[in-house]
C-alpha cells in the first residue's frame, strides 16, 4: 500500500447506464462539475453489453489516462480491473450497482460525491485477483443458490435489493443442492453443499458475510461452503451471515487455499456467478490467485 496520492489529472469514467436504480446522467453531471472544478480532465465510456472489453481495451490503448473509475454494480468494476490490468494503471470505484460488495470491502464511500473524494485523497492499495476458469474476479464468485438467483435476477425487469430478494424466495422455495468434489493445495472434501463461495473479499453486496476474516491481500482466498440445511435452521444461518459468524453454524465450513479444482458431480456444466456476472462454465473449475496485481484507489 502506498500512502502518497499519484498526480491524477486525465480521468475515465466507465459507466453502465442500467446498474442499479440511480439516475446515472445525474450522477455523471455532478462528477464532471466537481472534477472541472478541480481542474480534471473527465472522458466518459458507456457499457453497452456489447464487446465492452474488447472497446475498451482499444480505448485505453489509443488514449492516455491516469486513474479509471468504474462507476457501476460489481459487473463494471471487474470490467474495470479486467482493462485496467493489462495497461497498468490504477483503478477507482463510483458504487452505482444494486449491490457494491467489493467498494464495500475497500470503506469505499457508498455516495458518489464522496467516493470521487478518493481521486484527490487516497492511498493506492494492492489487492488480490483470482482466476476461475480463465475468467478474472476481483471480489466473489460462486456456485450454488445465489449463482441461480444472480443469473435469474439479470434477466428480470426491475433492479435493487427488493427484486433481488424476491427472486431468492422464489428460488429457494424448489432449490435442490448439487454433491461437489474439491481438491486444494491445503486440503481436499466432497460434499452436498447448498452454496460454495469463492471468496477473495468478505462481504456480498447484500451485507451478507460470507468470509469474516478475509484479507484482499494476503494472497489467499477461501472456499465458504453452505451444506443443506432443514428449513428452521435457515433464520439463525441467515443471522449468522449478518452477523460475522459464518464459521458458527454446524452447516457452513470454510478451505483457505491458493488454487482450487472443483468439480459438480454427474454435471459437465455448471451455473456460476461472478463478480455479480452469470455465466456457465464446464466442471471442473480451476481458481487460481495472482497476489496484489490491483492498484486501486481507497480513502486515505
Amino acid at each position: 500500500m502506498s500512502d502518497a496520492p499519484l498526480p491524477l489529472h486525465r480521468v475515465l469514467f466507465v459507466m453502465n447506464p442500467i446498474s442499479g436504480d440511480i439516475d446515472k446522467e445525474t450522477v455523471l453531471e455532478q462528477l464532471q462539475q466537481v472534477c472541472a472544478e478541480r481542474g480534471n480532465e473527465v472522458h466518459l465510456f458507456e457499457t453497452t453489453g456489447t464487446n465492452d472489453l474488447t472497446n475498451l481495451r482499444q480505448q485505453l490503448q489509443e488514449n492516455s489516462y491516469d486513474v479509471v473509475f468504474g462507476a457501476g454494480g460489481d459487473g463494471t468494476v471487474r470490467l474495470v480491473a479486467e482493462a485496467v490490468l493489462a495497461e497498468g494503471l490504477p483503478m477507482g470505484i463510483i458504487p452505482l450497482g444494486s449491490g457494491n460488495g467489493l467498494s464495500k470491502d475497500l470503506d469505499i464511500p457508498q455516495q458518489a460525491d464522496e467516493a470521487l473524494n478518493v481521486l484527490w485523497e487516497h492511498r493506492v492499495r494492492e489487492i488480490d485477483t483470482l482466476s476461475v476458469s480463465g475468467h478474472l474476479t476481483v471480489h466473489l464468485a460462486d456456485l450454488g443458490f445465489n449463482a441461480v438467483v444472480v443469473e435469474r435476477f439479470s434477466t428480470g425487469d426491475t433492479r435493487g435489493p427488493g427484486a433481488y430478494v424476491r427472486v431468492a424466495l422464489q428460488e429457494y422455495m424448489g432449490y435442490e443442492p448439487a454433491r461437489y468434489r474439491i481438491e486444494t493445495d491445503t486440503e481436499h472434501w466432497e460434499g452436498e453443499a447448498f452454496m460454495l463461495t469463492i471468496a477473495n473479499a468478505r462481504t456480498f453486496g447484500s451485507n451478507v458475510v460470507i468470509n469474516p476474516d478475509s484479507q484482499l491481500d494476503d494472497g489467499w482466498f477461501e472456499l465458504c461452503i453452505i451444506e443443506p440445511f432443514p428449513g428452521a435452521a435457515a433464520p439463525g444461518i441467515l443471522y449468522d451471515l449478518y452477523t460475522e459468524g459464518f464459521e458458527n453454524s454446524d452447516y457452513t465450513r470454510r478451505l483457505r487455499c491458493r488454487k482450487a479444482q472443483i468439480w459438480v458431480l454427474n454435471e459437465e456444466k455448471v451455473q456460476v456467478q461472478v463478480d455479480g456476472e452469470p455465466m456457465e462454465l464446464s466442471t471442473p473449475l480451476e481458481v487460481t490467485i495472482s497476489p496484489r496485481s490491483l492498484r486501486v484507489l481507497v480513502p486515505a
